[in-house]
């Protein structure tokens, strides 16, 4: 196997595989981000005939940003039935992969001059990670206790809404869309509110309890584990908790 030779092509040269299987839109903003704040890393891998093998959110990503030309690396060292084979690979490996929670904590606690929500990597959303017993056959857990180490935090001070308010400004000064389309991209922005899940802890150990309990509900924080099960915020196999309710009557 020869070295990977990189080679620039127009991007209006390259070709999208008419039959990718792979859906990537919404994973097209965050490439983005990524190609701003880095740099364009990743070449994109095309056949002799410059259609795309793999990399086709980076394409999109690209071409939103304006740019002529990208970074390839041409696989015409491989059979067509290869190339099938590499591109449904490419894609699958990524779902297969899965996160070690502590280690990407940490990781994440040390970058400090990043906004890494930009890239889906949401506040807190690991901070209790680690509560959390890696014990197959039981359902104990360490649910984390919320006490009071402070001033009750503002609503503000939980949820900063600023990208959905710039977002839904600029829905609302659209043309060219339906007031339906209008709407329903209105309540889509709610997906850019980011929420800080230590104030809301905070919050939460000072709240009446009407309000703990609707919070609880809203799974912004999480007491009883079976609670959160029968919520739909985490899910088993009934076959799997059978056999947990066996072991603990024996």
């Amino acid at each position: 196997m020869g070295r990977m030779q990189i080679v620039y092509r127009s991007i209006k040269d390259i070709l999208p595989y008419e039959k990718n299987p792979r859906i990537n839109d919404e994973a097209v903003p965050v490439v983005k981000e990524s190609i701003k704040e880095f740099g364009f890393r990743i070449p994109i891998v095309i056949d002799v005939n410059d259609v795309i093998v793999a990399g086709h959110t980076r394409v999109k990503a690209a071409k939103e940003l304006g740019m002529e030309e990208v970074p390839c690396t041409i696989a015409d060292d491989l059979t067509e039935e290869q190339i099938k084979a590499f591109r449904l690979i490419d894609n699958k490996s990524a779902e297969i992969a899965t996160w070690d929670e502590e280690l990407l904590q940490q990781e994440l606690s040390e970058i400090l001059d990043i906004d890494m929500s930009m890239f889906g990597f949401e506040e807190g959303e690991t901070d209790f990670a680690d509560e959390i017993e890696d014990n197959t056959y039981t359902m104990k857990t360490n649910i984390p206790q919320y006490e009071i180490a402070g001033e009750c935090p503002t609503i503000s001070e939980m949820l900063d809404k600023e990208k959905s308010r710039e977002l839904i400004a600029e829905i609302e000064k659209a043309e060219g869309i339906t007031e339906e389309e209008r709407q329903f991209l209105k309540d889509a922005a709610g997906r850019h509110n980011v929420f800080n899940y230590r104030n809301i802890a905070e919050y939460y150990a000072h709240a009446t309890p009407e309000m703990q309990r609707l919070m609880e509900k809203s799974a912004l924080v999480i007491i009883d584990i079976n609670n959160a099960i029968a919520n739909g915020y985490a899910s088993l196999f009934a076959d799997v908790l059978d056999t947990m309710e066996d072991e603990e009557d024996a």
